[in-house]
């Protein structure tokens, strides 16, 4: 039976019918490359009734395909069926990506439409290349003609952060990148990313859901700043607003409206500009196309993820207070919820850990939707958890809780696979590989210039040996009161040469997951750290930044190392001691005895 998605599709196809498209391809994304669109940009969720986070669309008269990755299989196939929308496998050993299928389809001279402003420029060139007879027509707001209650653009105040929260003026981080311009041989920069602006400028606001981001554009020249904000939304300006407006123009940035950045881009030559620096992975096809043509435009990759990954020692102690205040969240929470299985449902403790984090003194939010899932509901690892119908959480198997805050001075993201009760052989099992893997990275040690690649088999290992294994990266960046998934570092098995570097911080995730039965995942926060030097060269280590015990109730206790028992030991010794003085009574006696060692 069709549902209202397949009706779109249908819908969709009519429309390419009058246009003559062969081929619709539509991304995830927004106009900036975000991993998080805001509303008005969830395309693919309107057309298709997928929630994932990461997933793209191509739609041709006889075919309707979602491609997604390996995270949300179970959920792309629940919420697909009935569309008449086939799921297409993403980071798989026979995996066949958009533009490889479409060049299977041999076509001759098909015109593939794209919404230029939710496709990078790199991801328009690989359809290109992949189909050279194509021809590619960019169609800004592709679906606004049949979505016709589509969300506008947000704009949400803006706040400023000062040097002694982030460490660095908004001066000299526009400084760096001017000097980094006179060594690229250029005159200007254009800047989309959004987590990119915001540490640019030191400037945050809530534009997309969980990302303290404001949606905008930045030229830097090596006079002039130009920020590219929505000023029509501020009309009658809230008074932290204007006066975050204040004093970014004090600081000598010149705030324009954001539609004025197509136009800005095509007269550069205006403003003296003869060579910008544009990073194609986030540079929209649209805005490309807007460059003026007198201008040698640079293909690069912008230097700020970098900068923005190795923390400075203010945004290191400030991650270090969000821990700790996460963490007595936590351990409250888990107290609570010790207290109540049988009585609650997923949805219920859901609402029960974002009202003891709301409560935290500068707490702005959480970092993304909370996952909380009992039993089944845990295979999948970007489990939505509904308002309604959530499964009640029964005093036996496993729980898992995925959650993170923003705050003020940091960002967290924190995962603990809960026993609510007796555990099954293999739930036991599970869960003691998992956390052995957690643990074998977290004691890794490695000579600098090592990238997260190289060292993510420490934690599969232990699940490998066992022939199991989970499809999802080990690790992420995280940002400082910034999106919680940021790079260029990360600890996945893809190649990626970003070395990890002092000061960077990472999850440390490992999962596993059985469709209809359980999920289990470990994890916590690491800060990439010296640990010494030798005759063979400089050695990094990491320091786990999470205080959150881990349940040790349904360890199988003899599949530990010695090391291993010895390390979860002594962090769980570490969370007691440091959060215990700032818990109530009952719950730290409670603490005191779910840490004792193993």
């Amino acid at each position: 039976m069709a549902t209202i998605f397949g009706e779109r599709v249908e819908a969709l196809r009519g429309l390419m019918r009058e246009n003559g498209w062969d081929i619709v391809v539509l991304t995830g994304s927004d106009p900036h490359g975000s991993e998080y669109p805001a509303a008005r940009w969830k395309q693919v969720e309107w057309l298709s009734g997928f929630t994932g986070e990461a997933g793209d669309i191509v739609v041709t008269m006889d075919h309707a395909g979602l491609w997604t990755d390996t995270r949300y299989f179970i959920q792309a196939r629940r919420q697909l069926s009935g569309s008449g929308i086939e799921l297409h496998k993403l980071r798989v050993p026979d995996q066949v990506p958009i533009p490889e299928w479409l060049a299977s389809l041999g076509l001759d001279e098909p015109v593939i439409a794209v919404d230029g402003l939710c496709q990078s420029v790199s991801a328009v060139s690989a359809l290109q290349a992949a189909v050279p007879s194509a021809r590619i027509v960019s169609v800004p707001d592709l679906l606004s003609a049949l979505w016709t209650e589509r969300p506008a653009v947000s704009s949400t105040p803006v706040i400023t952060l000062g040097e002694d929260l982030v460490g660095e003026s908004r001066s000299g981080k526009i400084h760096r990148l001017r000097k980094w311009l006179v060594l690229q041989g250029a005159d200007a920069v254009f800047l989309s990313a959004l987590d990119q602006i915001a540490w640019v400028l030191n400037v945050r606001g809530s534009d997309v859901a969980y990302n303290p981001v404001v949606i905008s554009y930045l030229l830097v020249t090596l006079e002039d700043v130009s920020w590219f904000v929505r000023k029509d939304a501020y009309a009658d300006l809230d008074s932290e607003t204007a006066d975050s407006f204040s004093e970014l123009q004090a600081d000598g940035v010149v705030i324009r409206d954001y539609d004025e950045a197509e136009f800005a881009l095509g007269a550069l030559t205006d403003e003296g500009v003869d060579r910008i620096c544009l990073d194609l992975s986030s540079l929209n096809y649209a805005l490309q196309e807007a460059v003026d043509p007198a201008v040698e435009a640079l293909p690069v990759s912008s230097p700020v993820p970098l900068w923005k990954a190795v923390k400075n020692t203010a945004e290191v102690d400030g991650m270090r207070e969000a821990h700790l205040e996460d963490g007595l969240v936590m351990e409250q929470f888990l107290y609570w919820l010790s207290r109540s299985a049988g009585r609650v449902n997923e949805w219920e403790a859901a609402c029960e850990l974002g009202r003891l984090r709301s409560a935290v003194s500068g707490y702005r939010g959480d970092s993304f939707e909370t996952i909380s899932a009992y039993g089944p509901s845990a295979a999948l690892p970007h489990y939505s958890t509904p308002v309604s119908g959530s499964s009640l959480l029964e005093a036996r198997g496993l729980y898992l809780v995925d959650s993170g805050g923003q705050y003020l001075f940091g960002t967290t993201d924190i995962t603990r696979t809960v026993p609510l009760g007796p555990c099954t052989a293999l739930e036991r099992e599970d869960y003691t590989l998992v956390l052995k893997g957690h643990i074998d990275l977290a004691m890794a040690v490695f000579p600098r210039g090592t990238a997260g690649c190289q060292i993510d088999a420490l934690a599969r290992e232990p699940l490998w040996r066992a022939k199991r294994n989970f499809g999802h990266g080990t690790g992420h960046g995280v940002g400082f009161y910034l999106n919680v998934h940021e790079g260029p570092q990360d600890l996945r098995q893809n190649f990626n040469a970003t070395a990890l570097e002092p000061g960077m911080i990472l999850s440390d995730e490992p999962g596993l997951y059985r469709e209809g039965m359980h999920g289990v995942r470990h994890e916590n926060l690491v800060l990439v750290r010296p640990v010494g030097d030798s005759e063979f060269g400089s050695f990094l280590g990491f320091e786990t930044l999470t205080l959150c015990h881990f349940d040790t109730s349904c360890l199988e206790v003899s599949l530990l190392t010695p090391d291993e028992r010895d390390w979860l030991n002594a962090y769980n010794q570490h969370v007691f001691d440091v959060l215990s003085p700032r818990l109530p009574a009952d719950v730290t006696a409670w603490l005191l005895d779910v840490t004792r060692p193993v």
